[in-house]
């Protein structure tokens, strides 16, 4: 997937910085690409990847800058497309605010940047942490010319060596958002759930650390099917510190940390789910002038667990007027720039029922046929700590290293609501 040459344009197609890195692309194709995009925006049909007279161009653009990978040889699109947002990345590591004005005041940085991410045009490593050791800016000089980190020249781009801390801590977090769509019926049109494994590692040297989950395929090979919950993972994505042959042979997540905070691995389950907070409104139309909701909200979790910051928007017409409220639990306000009732409820138990009344005008000269059909779903938003849709549990954390210190694991587990919404009768 060789790049022929890497450039900067501003929007106006001027080139700021180029890198050629295999001559057989020249570099005044830029105008050519310039050239396509203004035709391709002007037919509404623009895209990320450009093919014209045998050479694909594909870009980013950021700002008031365009990050342009020119190449002569049939690449991967996906890749090369990931590799310029990881430029990107760098380039705001080290100028905070990535804009020509900041790539014009660091010129030579850029460039030594660029030489370092990839060579003959194969991506090399890119992250910004590691290079930040040996390429220095001028807030960052360097004392003492040193030898390229480790990082650079081993497996393990992603953390350096020497790291210490006097108190060594993993922290895991497993969210997971619940996105749902329910019909004005009552019928649920649309549920998944989307996990994510959240780590903070505050570890000295270089760790080795061992996951494992309540995995069904797991359990499977090893004849435990039938013994506890096991969960069908899908769609798993994992950061590239995790030995991936390991865990397609014996399903163990094995890994060297970054340092820090970092998404150690993402999930999805397209199980049907019941909704955990389930929201009825019924609409009482006492004149074409007056209205009422008599609103219901329902904890359908097990009671020892309890949603905190619940929040339920439900939608009012734009030219309510004067809504009054009142509630079993919890404040309410009318938010006009949302167009909406905001009901907040900080502690919402499991098993249990709230209410709500709300009385609003209407202009009367509105139809009520008008109204019918019109209002966007309720929305709502919440966290319930110590519970997971799912069922997934980590059975195991483990940290080896040489020195034979012992880390402290903490596991919390979280889900919150992602894509939340009830569609209205």
């Amino acid at each position: 997937m060789a790049c022929s040459a890497i450039l900067v344009l501003d929007l106006k197609g001027r080139v700021l910085l180029a890198r050629d890195y295999r001559g057989d692309v020249p570099l005044k194709q830029a105008d050519r690409f310039i050239q396509k995009v203004q035709e391709l925006e002007d037919s509404n049909g623009l895209t990320p990847v450009i093919y014209d007279e045998g050479v694909s161009y594909l870009y980013v653009q950021y700002s008031n800058l365009y990050l342009l990978a020119m190449c002569r040889s049939n690449v991967n699109a996906a890749a090369i497309l990931v590799f310029l947002h990881r430029i990107l990345d760098v380039f705001k590591h080290y100028f905070t605010e990535l804009e020509e004005e900041s790539l014009r005041d660091n010129f030579v940085i850029a460039y030594e940047l660029l030489d370092e991410v990839m060579d003959f045009g194969y991506p090399q490593f890119t992250e910004a942490n590691i290079l930040s050791e040996f390429i220095k800016t001028d807030a960052h000089k360097m004392e003492v010319q040193a030898r390229p980190p480790m990082a650079v020249t081993n497996a393990v781009s992603w953390r350096s060596e020497g790291i210490k801390y006097k108190k060594n801590e993993v922290f895991l977090d497993v969210v997971e958002s619940v996105n749902l769509l329910v019909n004005s019926n009552g019928s649920v049109a649309r549920s998944e759930v989307v996990g994510a494994l959240k780590m903070r590692t505050y570890l000295s040297g270089m760790p080795e650390c061992k996951l494992g989950l309540n995995d069904k395929v797991l359990f499977e090979t090893q004849g435990r099917g039938g013994k506890g919950k096991a969960v069908d993972l899908e769609d798993m994505k994992f950061h590239q510190c995790v030995r991936l042959t390991r865990f397609e042979n014996d399903r163990t997540i094995s890994f060297i940390p970054p340092d820090g905070a970092f998404d150690l691995m993402t999930y999805r389950l397209s199980q049907n789910v019941k909704p955990l907070i389930w929201v009825e409104c019924m609409v009482e139309r006492h004149s074409r002038s007056r209205t009422e909701y008599l609103v219901k909200a329902r904890s359908q979790f097990k009671e020892r667990s309890s949603a905190t910051n619940v929040e339920i928007s439900l939608p009012l017409p734009p030219d309510a007027i004067e809504p009054t409220v009142r509630t079993s639990q919890g404040t309410a306000a009318y938010a006009p720039e949302k167009e909406a009732l905001v009901w907040k409820i900080r502690n919402f138990p499991g098993g249990k029922e709230f209410l709500l009344r709300c009385k609003f005008g209407l202009p009367s000269v509105q139809a009520e046929e008008e109204a019918v059909g019109r209002m966007p779903p309720i929305r709502v938003n919440y966290e319930i700590p110590y519970f997971t849709v799912s069922g997934i549990q980590v059975r195991y954390l483990k940290v080896i290293e040489k020195s034979g210190y012992q880390a402290l694991p903490w596991v919390r587990y979280i889900t919150t609501a992602g894509e939340y919404e009830i569609r209205m009768a």
